[in-house]
């Protein structure tokens, strides 16, 4: 048995990934600000099966409601 984050979820996640990624968070002066990217990258991580974000965020896409198919080989990680 396989478990999968709640599509809801997952939306959340990438939508908070990308604003942080947009504002510059990795770069920004505030600890705070980088901390948090860290844990939304961490918890998509964990919540999709994978290792980096970039996998991550192609996981999470690939598992909400109308998402077109991929081949496996986009979303294994070696």
């Amino acid at each position: 048995m396989t478990l999968m984050a709640h599509p809801a979820v997952l939306r959340d996640l990438i939508d908070e990934y990308q604003a942080l990624a947009a504002v510059g968070a990795d770069k920004a002066s505030s600890a705070q600000a980088r901390q948090r990217l860290d844990d939304v990258t961490y918890t998509l991580c964990v919540s999709t099966g994978t290792r980096d974000i970039d996998a991550a965020l192609a996981a999470a896409r690939h598992q909400l409601p109308g998402a077109r198919p991929l081949a496996d080989s986009v979303l294994s990680s070696s």
